[in-house]
C-alpha cells in the first residue's frame, strides 16, 4: 500500500514554522514604535512592503521555496522520491500562486494594523535608541522573516488540501529542473536527520 503523501514529515515541519510568525510580527510592531514617523506615512509603508513582502511573494510566484530543506541544508534533487517530486509539482500550480497573492495582500493589511497601533508599543521600545532608521530596519527585517514563515506554511496547506487522487495523478517534477525552478537553500545533502529520511 502506498504511503499517503500527508505522512511526508517535511510538510509538517514547514507548516509548524507559522508558529514563529506572531513573534516576528511583535518585533515588527516594536520596530515601528521606535522614533518619530516620517511625515509621509506611505513612504514608510512602501519601504516595508518592498523589503518585507515583495521578495518572498516574488520567490513563491516564480521559484517557490523547496520544502525538502531545513535551515542551511537541502536534499539533493536526485535523492527525492517520486511522491516528493509530485509535491514539488503541486507547489508550481496556479492555485499556489493565488494563495501567495492572497497572503501578500493579507500581510499588507497586517502591516497597516501594526503601523496604526505602533504608538501603543512606545513604552516597550523606549529602551532602544530612538532613531527612526533603526526602527524601520528592525521592522523591515522582521517583516521579511514573518512573510517567509507565513508564505511557506500556507503553500504547504495548499498541498495538504490536495486529494490523494490529485496528487497521484500529478506529474513528478523533473529532478534536473529543480535547481532552476525552485529556491533551494543551503548545502545539498543525501539525508537530513535520520528521522526525516524517507527510506
Amino acid at each position: 500500500m502506498t504511503k499517503s503523501f500527508r505522512c511526508e514529515p517535511f510538510l509538517w515541519v514547514h507548516l509548524a514554522g507559522i508558529a514563529i510568525a506572531p513573534l516576528l510580527l511583535q518585533i515588527v510592531w516594536l520596530g515601528l514604535a521606535v522614533g518619530d514617523p516620517l511625515p509621509f506615512v506611505w513612504l514608510e509603508l512602501l519601504f516595508l512592503t518592498i523589503v518585507g513582502i515583495v521578495p518572498v511573494f516574488w520567490m513563491q510566484w516564480q521559484r517557490p521555496f523547496d520544502i525538502f530543506s531545513l535551515l542551511l541544508v537541502a536534499l539533493k534533487p536526485e535523492t527525492l522520491s517520486q511522491q516528493q517530486r509530485q509535491i514539488l509539482s503541486q507547489l508550481k500550480t496556479n492555485k499556489q500562486r493565488i494563495l501567495s497573492l492572497v497572503v501578500a495582500l493579507g500581510m499588507f493589511w497586517v502591516l497597516w494594523q501594526l503601523y496604526r497601533l505602533a504608538p501603543l508599543a512606545a513604552i516597550a521600545a523606549a529602551a532602544l535608541p530612538q532613531w527612526r532608521i533603526l526602527g524601520l530596519s528592525i521592522a523591515g527585517l522582521a517583516f521579511l522573516a514573518s512573510n517567509l514563515f507565513v508564505q511557506v506554511p500556507v503553500s504547504v496547506l495548499g498541498v495538504l488540501a490536495t486529494s490523494e487522487q490529485q496528487l497521484s495523478a500529478t506529474e513528478p517534477f523533473p529532478s534536473e529542473q529543480i535547481p532552476q525552478q525552485f529556491t533551494v537553500p543551503g548545502f545539498k545533502v543525501d539525508k537530513i536527520l535520520p528521522t526525516l529520511a524517507l527510506d
